[in-house]
C-alpha cells in the first residue's frame, strides 16, 4: 500500500517548508505540494503543524550490551528495538567494547539481522577495543566484504584498557578497512575509541598530517572525554576530519556546548556527529557511602542535547539535526539514509513545535504513534 504524509514542516534536514511525501514499500518517491494520487489505494497521515525530520542515525551503540568489566553479572544486557525506536533511532551502528571474549562477533551480527527483521536498519563493525583484531572471517578487509553488515572496524586508543597500538598498526587496520571497502562499495571506517590518557588522538592527527587522504577513513568517538581531548579534535576536524561527540559517558562538559565551542571555533555541524554510546555499562561510586552501582548508557540523549542545541544554545534546527541525520550518514557514505529525498528510505522522525517527538516512521513502516511505540520486537510483546 502506498502512504502519503501530507502538510508536514519538512527538514530534509534543509528546511523544504510544507510539504507532502508520497511512501512506496521502504522508499521515498515524491516530494512535492500538494500531491495527488487516483486509482490507488492510499493510506493517508496528515502532520499539519508538525515537523518531519530523517530517521535518526546512532552511530554508536552497544545492542548486545557493553560491559562485563567486574565480572560477569556486570554484562549490560542487549538492547531493544522500542527502545531505540523512542528516541527517534531508525539507523543502528552496533559494536562489541572492552569484551570481544564472550560477546561474540557472530552474536553482533545476528542481532543486527534481528533488528532489521524487527523493521529498523542495523549495521556492525568487526572487532573490539584490542589488538590482534577480531573477525568473523580471516581478516577485517573479509569482513567487509564479503559480510553484508559490517562498514568498519573498532579500536580502542589512549585507554588504560586499550593494546596500545602503535602508529604502523593503526594505518595497517586502516589499510584493511580501506581496501575492503571500496571493493565492497562500504565506507570502511576505523572507528576509534579514545579514552582519557593523556596522548589524546595524537597518533591520529600525525597519521593525518602524513597521509592527508586517509583521514576520511578515521573517526574518532568520545572527544569530550576531556578539554585537552576536545582541542585535539578541534584540531583533527580543521585537518579535514569527522568527530563523533559521546552523549552518554564521561564528558568534561555539556555535549551541546562542546559543539557550539567548536561551531565558534570554525567548526562546521556537517563534520560533527552525536552518538549516545546507548548500552554501554556505566559504573558509578556515590561520593557519599561509597556504594558503587551500575546501570546502561542511556539511549535517549542524541536527540535531547539536539533540541538543547535549539532552544538554549539558539541553532536553527536544520543545522542541529544534522548531527544525527546528515553528518552521520555522511561519515559512514550510508547513500539512502541521513535525509529526505526522492528514492532514500522512508525513515522519519515527527515531532510537535515544541520539539517533542511524537511519531516515528522506519522503512516506510508507522513504530511510533501518538508518542506511543506501535511496532516492537518479536519477544517484547509477549514480556
Amino acid at each position: 500500500m502506498l502512504k502519503l504524509i501530507r502538510n508536514g514542516l519538512v527538514y530534509s534536514p534543509d528546511k523544504l517548508g510544507k510539504k507532502d511525501i508520497l511512501i512506496a514499500e521502504e522508499k521515498i518517491v515524491k516530494i512535492g505540494e500538494n500531491l495527488s494520487i487516483s486509482g490507488l489505494e492510499v493510506s493517508e497521515f496528515d502532520f499539519d503543524g508538525k515537523i518531519v525530520t530523517p530517521g535518526f542515525i546512532d552511530q554508536h551503540v552497544h545492542i548486545t550490551g557493553g560491559g562485563g568489566q567486574a565480572g560477569y553479572s556486570s554484562m549490560v544486557p542487549e538492547v531493544q528495538m522500542s527502545e531505540l525506536i523512542a528516541c527517534g533511532t531508525t539507523t543502528v551502528v552496533g559494536m562489541l567494547g572492552t569484551d570481544g571474549f564472550v560477546k561474540e562477533l557472530t552474536t553482533l551480527y545476528a542481532k543486527c539481522k534481528a533488528l532489521d527483521m524487527d523493521g529498523i536498519t542495523a549495521y556492525m563493525h568487526t572487532s573490539y577495543y584490542g589488538l590482534p583484531e577480531k573477525t568473523i572471517l580471516s581478516s577485517v578487509a573479509n569482513d567487509l566484504i564479503f559480510i553484508d553488515k559490517v562498514i568498519g572496524c573498532k579500536l580502542a586508543i589512549s585507554d588504560d584498557r586499550s593494546s596500545f597500538p602503535s602508529e604502523i598498526e593503526i594505518l595497517r587496520l586502516i589499510n584493511q578497512v580501506r581496501l575492503g571497502g571500496f571493493t565492497s562499495n562500504k565506507t570502511g571506517i576505523l572507528h576509534v575509541h579514545v579514552g582519557a590518557l593523556e596522548s589524546g588522538i595524537e597518533v591520529l592527527l600525525e597519521i593525518a598530517r602524513k597521509y592527508p587522504t586517509l583521514i576520511q577513513h578515521i573517526s574518532p568517538t568520545h572527544v569530550i572525554r576531556t578539554k585537552a581531548l576536545f582541542e585535539q579534535a578541534i584540531r583533527f576536524a580543521k585537518l579535514g576530519g569527522m568527530i563523533d561527540v559521546s552523549t552518554g559517558g564521561t564528558q568534561y562538559d555539556e555535549p551541546y556546548k562542546c559543539v557550539l565551542e567548536a561551531i565558534n571555533q570554525g567548526i562546521s555541524v556537517d563534520s560533527m556527529t552525536f552518538s549516545s554510546d546507548g548500552r554501554g555499562g556505566v559504573k558509578r561510586t556515590d561520593p557519599k557511602t561509597g556504594e558503587v552501582t551500575y546501570r546502561p548508557a542511556p539511549l535517549h540523549r542524541n536527540f535531547s542535547e539536539t533540541v538543547r542545541l535549539v532552544k538554549e544554545g539558539g541553532l536553527p534546527l536544520e543545522e542541529a539535526i544534522r548531527l544525527i541525520t546528515s553528518s552521520p550518514a555522511k561519515n559512514l557514505k550510508i547513500n539512502n539514509k541521513g535525509f529526505i529525498r526522492e528514492g532514500f528510505d522512508a525513515d522519519f522522525c515527527v515531532m510537535d513545535q515544541d520539539l517533542n517527538l511524537t511519531e516515528v516512521f522506519s522503512r516506510g513502516t508507522l513504530m511510533m504513534e501518538g508518542q506511543q511505540v506501535i511496532r516492537k520486537g518479536k519477544y517484547e510483546t509477549s514480556m
